[in-house]
């Protein structure tokens, strides 16, 4: 077999990997759970692999570098940078390994999948997928299914196909619904093709439509939109686009009313205008950008958020928000003014890409001899306007930190950067020996760093997966978490976990309580050392220390987790436990009755406590009031 059949083998073995993860990201409700991820980082360490060896099969290779890849291997640097002062390790390497597995993608694309057969394998069988999911999603909203494959939503009344979210299924939507449309209207296909294509563009309609996503709603109308009218403005497209944009509006106009819970949506939609505390996003963008003015440079650290919120948290919010629901936001809060300025210059060199690329596709199909189909102009329309659609929804939600959202729009990215080889060919690098060899040494790194740390996470997951299946807090389970923690020294809910099986355990009043609280202590310690925001391990330190009865000693422990989370219901609650032990019950009702005032319902600690030192207020004064004040007393 020639030097040519292997590379040509290795290219589909590539191609094949590459709709892999393309397909099974949004399959595997987005591919936000561990296992699922981990599926994602093989595939793309598999690409890597792969990419090695064709660098070496082939005899003249090249390398191709647009001027965006400075601006990611800027921001890539960054990230690095930043995960090595990273306050909590293990979620900064998490966050890390994410951004390592886009780039790949990124970088795979750009010099293994250049031709315009490839482009369009993949732009039909993401169009196609998408339509399969918006089925699943009407499926869902019509027979009012609460079920995403075996895993119940908690999104009723609303269609998420694969997804748990329907906003996210939405951002996947809006993505790839001008791609079709633009191969309907632009492209070079047979009439039987185009046909299936604008079926299919009609299926994504509606599936968007039963997300009941307003953000998705409004970003995909602009999109579209944008798309129709730069179709009008050629003589040669104006008819068909005008006459598609019609069939689409009347269909959204017919159908729209006549669901009840889009009228619901939307009632709601324009009740809550001009009424800022309607919707809780307002409240946590408000806490966000403190966040973000407190660490104004650098940010709090690449995926801290969730774990710097409840310093900022509002009274309204006690659930854990995970995300900003802003991406911007989310950027700045993470990474600060410096991560958020690198990232917005690979967005602005990125479209100065597509802008020179826009200027000659667009001569191409509309040539001095009238209207030319093209396939590039389709895909180079389709996609932009997919991802402006997504720049926008991404302004109320956080589709980029849902990696099966995150590559597709990486993966419209790099095709779309691909095509600027078209307007010139300087930014081709041939590569000698040297160069071969440089970059071959900095993908088996890559590689290298990736299946390690691919090997840890499985091999915990493994663990903490037989530890979830064994007795709560039993001696059992702690073995297991602690081999877990072997293999993933550096993860603080891991400590915390076996610490609270101790205290439990100690808190049964054996004779050997002092040692398991000992333990316990020794747990709590480590879990705040490698998470020094998580205010629970604090408390539970506290509580042991208040257990073993050197009260004076927990005090500061409950200071700092009130520093921590300071309009937590659940902290707020404990520190007043704490002044129960103290027997100070007047010191106490107060923190109770904050408690209560922020969580009146589902506060078991807050609601049990306060009727007991209210109890024991009363009695208390009852002993000490002088002869024949006790009926007042009580």
């Amino acid at each position: 077999m020639t030097r040519t059949k292997i590379d040509k083998l290795l290219e589909h073995t590539m191609l094949a990997l590459l709709l892999g993860l393309l397909v099974f990201g949004p399959l595997a409700t987005g591919a936000v759970r561990v296992q699922d991820f981990l599926v994602i980082q093989a595939l793309a360490t598999g690409l890597l692999v792969l990419w090695v060896v064709r660098l070496w099969i082939n005899p003249e290779p090249r390398l191709f570098w647009p001027p965006v890849c400075w601006a990611v291997t800027a921001f890539l640097v960054y990230a690095i940078v930043r995960y090595l002062h990273a306050d909590i390790e293990y979620v900064g390497r998490a966050e890390l390994i994410r951004m390592l597995v886009y780039a790949t993608v990124f970088f795979v694309i750009l010099n293994n999948f250049q031709s315009q057969a490839t482009t369009q394998i993949i732009a039909f069988t993401l169009v196609f997928l998408a339509m399969g999911i918006a089925g699943y999603a009407i499926y869902q909203y019509i027979t009012d299914s609460d079920y995403v494959w075996h895993f119940v939503k908690p999104y009723r009344h609303r269609g998420s196909g694969t997804y748990i979210n329907p906003n996210h299924l939405a951002g996947f939507l809006e993505m790839l619904l001008p791609v079709a449309l633009g191969y309907v209207l632009a492209g070079r296909q047979k009439p039987v093709t185009k046909i299936l294509l604008g079926y299919a563009a009609l299926i994504i309609v509606f599936g968007l439509g039963v997300t009941v996503s307003r953000g998705s709603w409004v970003a995909a109308g602009l999109s579209l939109l944008l798309f129709f009218g730069l179709l009008a403005w050629n003589r040669n497209y104006r008819l068909p686009a005008i006459a598609l944009f019609a069939l689409l509006a009347a269909a959204c106009i017919y159908f729209a009313p006549r669901s009840y819970f889009f009228e619901q949506r939307i009632r709601r939609a324009i009740s809550q205008v001009g009424d800022i505390q309607a919707d809780t996003r307002y409240e946590l963008w408000d806490a966000t950008i403190l966040m973000w003015k407190d660490n104004l440079w650098f940010g709090v650290g690449p995926g801290h958020f969730n774990f710097c919120f409840p310093k900022y948290r509002p009274e309204s919010l006690q659930a854990e928000p995970y995300r900003v629901h802003n991406d911007y936001l989310n950027l700045l809060a993470d990474y600060g003014l410096v991560g958020g300025a690198l990232a917005g210059s690979v967005w602005l060199i990125f479209w100065a890409g597509v802008r020179n690329t826009w200027k000659l596709v667009r001569r191409v199909a509309t040539g001095d001899l009238g209207l030319r189909s093209s396939n590039r102009f389709a895909f180079v329309l389709g996609a932009s306007l997919g991802l402006v659609a997504l720049l926008l929804h991404s302004w109320v939600d956080f589709n980029m930190h849902i990696p099966a959202n995150a590559i597709l729009a990486i993966t419209l990215m790099a095709f779309l950067a691909c095509h600027i080889r078209f307007v010139a060919d300087r930014y081709w690098f041939g590569l000698r020996l040297p160069g071969k060899a440089f970059v071959t040494v900095l993908l088996l790194l890559l590689i290298s760093y990736l299946g390690w740390q691919q090997w840890r996470r499985t091999g915990e997951y493994v663990w903490l997966q037989r530890a979830h299946q064994a007795k709560s807090y039993s001696r059992a389970q702690v073995a297991l978490l602690e081999r877990a923690l072997a293999i993933e020294p550096m993860n603080f809910e891991t400590a915390y976990h076996i610490g609270e099986a101790y205290r439990l355990e100690s808190w049964l009043g054996n004779d050997n309580y002092r040692q398991l609280a000992a333990k316990a202590m020794g747990w709590f310690a480590r879990a705040m050392q490698l998470n020094p925001h998580d205010a629970f391990s604090w408390l539970r330190y506290g509580m042991c220390l208040d257990w073993l009865g050197d009260h004076a000693a927990a005090e500061p422990y409950y200071q700092q987790a009130e520093e921590l989370d300071p309009n937590g219901y659940f902290t707020l609650a404990h520190v007043g436990w704490h002044y129960v032990q103290l027997g100070n019950y007047a010191a106490a009702k107060p923190w109770f009755e904050r408690s209560r005032r922020i969580q009146p319902r589902d506060n078991p600690i807050a609601t049990t406590y306060l009727q007991l030192v209210k109890t024991r207020l009363v009695e208390h004064a009852t002993a000490n009031a002088p002869a024949g004040t006790e009926k007042a007393a009580k």
